[in-house]
């Protein structure tokens, strides 16, 4: 299994982590955590949050190697507990995945209109226009191999990372303790009072679980990897990157600025905070970096919906067509469907944001979900493995720990959003009905037929909520 072959290789998987990891947030996390904690929560926070996703990525990195026969994120939930919830784990995060999208074309206009007015609302249709043209550029070259693309993502991700780099350089010159540690607490106290703080970690976590999506990238791709187990590695190098890059990003500015200052700062806050470190030329690199990197994230997530479709297609999840590779091995008709979709979401903000907004909300739990079932299998398997590998009883607590981390985010995230992921759902059951028939199965089984039951009563449940105000987007 483990012989070279052509494919991706460790240094580009590694840079689809991160790459897909790093979009817009990393520029924006300074002043979304000072709005709601103290530099001590925001420690604390990051101990959790990193520890949880260091399991959640061990999880992948162990079933990668264990069950190299399994391709795709959501085939850990089919393999482990049926066809039907391998439907929802990879239909899910196809979901997830390209409605992101929709928030790179705005963000990135909306950086390009730091150098030109003309696209700083990031919603008119000069800015829609132009993020269109890019959307449909990168689906075109996605479509013309996708390991050309790895390999074109690698070199975005480089120069992404150098912004980066300067921008923590810099901070780390400018770092004033006595500012750091003058509110270390609280945002009103400076002493330690357990319940505020908990209340700001919780707040913290909320923020922070959302820039690690996109973890799963080596993971996901791993059918395309010159060695399997360079996917697993891949999974924890590119986590343990990010985690050192995001927590000097997010924690540095303590240093520089009081919170109150940057809880008040524009958004992206790092845009305008290296603009007050060096001047003028600072808020320009910030910009410049802040454009490669999504169109680095961008790149990578038009890659992983199609590939998604493609897998899931294989598997009798969704139908054949979705999934028909063209002369260079990429799936044509995925990549389209999925830019058409994102076209239309793009086009919708020149009138409303409440479609895209309503979109977004009822998917941000759908990629929890998969998660969730990734450590449920990674559970599931190391208990059966018990006795049989060495370090099955490790790899077990690694599941447990993985899949108590994400139930507990969702349910801080908001149970309300689950619910609205019933929704998203109901269109895909026709379709996976329709590929499991082509794969000579009678349909729907009975209880497939209760659970799809059960998602339309919620999604009717979950429109009714929202027409009465219970639930807001």
């Amino acid at each position: 299994m483990n012989e070279e072959k052509k494919g991706i290789g460790l240094v580009a998987l590694i840079a689809l982590v991160v790459s897909s990891s790093i979009g817009s947030g990393v520029f924006a996390i300074v002043s979304d955590l000072a709005s709601v904690a103290a530099p001590g929560a925001v420690i604390l926070a990051w101990v959790i949050v990193g520890f949880g996703i260091l399991m959640l990525a061990m999880s992948m990195s162990n079933l990668v190697d264990k069950r190299p026969d399994l391709e795709g994120i959501f085939a850990y939930a089919e393999e482990g507990f049926g066809p039907f919830a391998g439907f929802v784990s990879g239909w899910g995060y196809w979901l997830s995945a390209w409605l992101g999208n929709v928030a790179f074309a705005t963000v990135m206009m909306s950086s390009i209109g730091y150098f030109f007015p003309i696209f700083k609302s990031g919603q008119n249709i000069e800015s829609i226009l132009v993020a269109s043209v890019v959307a449909w550029a990168l689906t075109f070259i996605v479509n013309r191999g996708v390991e050309s693309a790895a390999i074109l993502n690698t070199i975005v991700t480089v120069c992404k990372l150098i912004p980066l780099f300067v921008f923590i350089v810099i901070g780390i010159i400018l770092f004033k303790g006595h500012i750091f540690t003058e509110m270390f607490w609280s945002n009103v106290h400076s002493s330690f009072k357990f319940g505020d703080v908990m209340s700001q970690v919780k707040n913290c976590i909320m923020v922070m679980m959302w820039v690690f999506v996109g973890v799963e990238g080596a993971a996901m791709m791993s059918s395309r990897a010159k060695k399997k187990s360079d996917a697993g590695k891949a999974t924890i190098l590119g986590l343990l990157s990010l985690l050192l890059i995001y927590v000097l990003a997010s924690l540095l500015p303590y240093g520089y600025m009081t919170q109150a200052e940057l809880a008040k700062l524009n958004q992206p806050a790092m845009v305008y905070l290296f603009k007050d470190m060096i001047g003028s030329v600072g808020g320009g690199i910030i910009s410049i970096g802040l454009i490669i990197s999504i169109l680095g994230a961008w790149l990578s997530w038009t890659m992983l919906p199609g590939e998604t479709l493609m897998l899931m297609s294989k598997r009798n999840l969704v139908p054949k067509s979705f999934g028909k590779p063209n002369k260079y091995n990429a799936p044509t008709f995925a990549l389209f469907l999925t830019q058409a979709l994102i076209q239309i979401f793009i086009f919708s903000l020149l009138f409303t944001t409440q479609a895209y907004n309503f979109a977004y909300s009822l998917c941000t739990a759908a990629i929890v979900i998969t998660y969730i079932f990734v450590a449920a299998y990674q559970v599931k398997y190391s208990w059966q493995q018990r006795g049989l590998q060495k370090d099955s009883i490790r790899q077990l607590i690694f599941g447990l720990i993985a899949l108590i981390f994400e139930v507990v985010g969702i349910c801080l995230a908001g149970l309300q959003f689950l619910l609205l992921c019933f929704i998203a759902y109901v269109p895909g059951i026709f379709f996976y009905a329709k590929a499991r028939r082509e794969g000579g199965h009678a349909g729907l089984s009975k209880i497939e037929k209760l659970l799809s039951v059960f998602i339309v009563v919620g999604a009717i449940l979950s429109i009714v909520l929202l027409v009465v105000g219970v639930i807001k987007v």
